[in-house]
C-alpha cells in the first residue's frame, strides 16, 4: 500500500481526503483494465469514469488539488485510466475557462462519459513553439475555413470533440492565434495516421481539409488562442506531475515489496546498504515531487492568476524524478524488472512520455529561468523606487 500520510498536509481539506479514500476503493475494484484493444479500453474507461461520477471533476468548476489527487491515484493503479481521465479535462479546458454558454453544453456530454475529448495543439513542425503553429482558420462570411495538420493528438481518431488552435492572423506570432470547438464528425477531418508509442495510448496525426466552422465555434475572442492555451496548460501541467508521482509511488511500493520478499546472501535484499540507499533516494524524490505538485495546485485553487513557474517546477521535478525512481525499481527487480508485462516494466514505458508532452523538460527549465529572472528584475525595480 502506497504511503498516504501526505493527505494530512495543510494543502488539503477534508473533502480532498474523503475523495482520496473513495477513489482508492473504486480503483481497487475496477483497475487495471484489459489493454488489448486500446481504443475500446479508453472508451470503456471514460464511460465508467463518467457513470461513477469521477469525470464530474474534469470540467466546469475546476479544483486543481482534486485533479492532481485523481490523476495520482489513477496512475498508481493503471496508466491508461489516468490518460482517459486526463484527456477529458485537458480537451475541454478551453471551454471550461473561456467557452460560451452554448459551447459549455459539450461539458455535460464529456463529464457523463458520452463524448471523448482532445486537445489539438501540436503540429509536425511546431510542438513546444506554440506561437509558430501554421494551421489556419480564414474568415469567410459567418464562418471560418480550417486548414492544416496536427500531430501526436491524444484521443485522435476516437474523440467526439476537439479543441483546435489555429492562426487567424490578427497579429504576427502568438497574438494571431485563436481556439475553436471542432466536432469529431466534421466533414473534412481526416485521420492521416494512428501513431503507436512505447506505452500504448490512442494518438493520431490529423489533417483539416478546408473544414467550414461557424464563427460561433470560436472559443473566446479572435487572437486569444495563445492566452487560452497557456491558461489551460497552467491548470493541467501540475496534473502531469501528479500522474508521474502516481507512477513513482507505485514503483516505490513495488520495490519495498520486492526488497522484503527477495533474499540475497541469506538475508532480505533490503538489508544491503546499497539497496537502502536507493530506497532513500526514491522516497526523497517522491516526497519532494508531492510537495511541489500540491503547492502549485493549492496556489491555483487559492486564486493565483498564473502559476507558470510553480507548475513548471512541479512538472519538471516530478517527471524527471519519477523516471529515476522507476529506473531504480527496475534495477532492484533485476531480470524481472525488464520482463514484459510486469508492473515495473510497464511503469518504465509509461513514464517516458510525461517528460515530453505538455511542455518538454527543457521547455520547463526555460519557463522557470525566465520567470525567476523576471521576478528579480521586478523586485529590483520596486527596491529602486523606494
Amino acid at each position: 500500500m502506497a504511503d498516504r500520510s501526505f493527505l494530512d498536509w495543510p494543502f488539503f481539506e477534508d473533502r480532498h481526503r474523503d475523495l482520496a479514500v473513495r477513489l482508492e476503493t473504486w480503483c481497487a475494484a475496477n483497475l487495471p483494465v484489459d489493454h488489448g484493444d486500446i481504443d475500446q479500453a479508453c472508451r470503456d474507461l471514460v464511460a465508467q469514469l463518467g457513470r461513477d461520477g469521477w469525470l464530474a471533476h474534469s470540467a466546469g468548476q475546476l479544483d486543481v488539488r482534486t485533479l492532481c489527487l485523481i490523476r495520482e491515484t489513477l496512475a498508481r493503479h493503471d496508466g491508461l485510466a489516468d490518460f482517459a481521465f486526463a484527456m477529458q479535462g485537458l480537451g475541454t479546458g478551453a471551454i471550461t475557462l473561456f467557452g460560451s454558454d452554448s459551447q459549455k453544453a459539450w461539458l455535460d456530454r464529456t463529464r457523463s462519459g458520452e463524448v471523448l475529448s482532445a486537445f489539438a495543439l501540436s503540429e509536425p513542425a511546431s510542438g513546444s513553439d506554440v506561437a509558430n503553429l501554421s494551421t489556419t482558420a480564414v474568415r469567410d462570411g459567418d464562418d471560418y475555413i480550417l486548414s492544416g495538420e496536427k500531430t501526436w493528438i491524444s484521443n485522435g481518431g476516437i474523440a467526439g470533440l476537439y479543441c483546435v488552435f489555429a492562426r487567424t492572423g490578427e497579429a504576427p506570432g502568438a497574438k494571431g492565434l485563436s481556439a475553436f470547438v471542432l466536432p469529431g464528425d466534421s466533414d473534412g477531418l481526416e485521420i492521416v495516421e494512428r501513431q503507436e508509442v512505447i506505452a500504448p495510448h490512442p494518438l493520431a496525426h490529423l489533417r483539416f481539409n478546408d473544414i467550414r466552422l461557424p464563427a460561433s465555434t470560436m472559443i473566446g475572442a479572435p487572437g486569444q488562442g495563445f492566452r487560452i492555451a497557456m491558461s489551460v496548460l497552467d491548470v493541467f501541467r501540475s496534473t502531469v506531475g501528479a500522474a508521474a508521482l502516481g507512477f513513482a509511488r507505485r514503483a516505490l511500493d513495488e520495490t519495498l515489496g520486492r526488497s522484503s520478499d527477495r533474499h540475497l546472501f541469506g538475508a532480505p535484499l533490503h538489508d544491503l546498504q546499497m539497496v537502502q540507499g536507493h530506497i532513500a533516494d526514491m522516497a526523497l524524490d517522491v516526497d519532494a515531487s508531492a510537495l511541489l505538485i500540491y503547492r502549485a495546485a493549492w496556489a491555483k485553487d487559492q486564486g493565483a492568476p498564473r502559476i507558470s513557474r510553480e507548475a513548471a517546477m512541479a512538472k519538471l521535478h516530478a517527471t524527471e524524478a519519477a523516471q529515476s525512481v522507476i529506473d531504480k525499481a527496475v534495477q532492484i527487480h533485476g531480470g524481472d524488472g525488464v520482463r514484459k508485462g510486469t508492473i515495473v516494466e510497464s511503469l518504465y514505458r509509461e513514464i517516458r512520455a510525461l517528460r515530453i508532452y505538455e511542455g518538454a523538460s527543457d521547455v520547463q527549465k526555460v519557463i522557470i529561468a525566465r520567470q525567476t529572472l523576471a521576478d528579480r528584475v521586478s523586485a529590483g525595480t520596486k527596491s529602486g523606487g523606494e
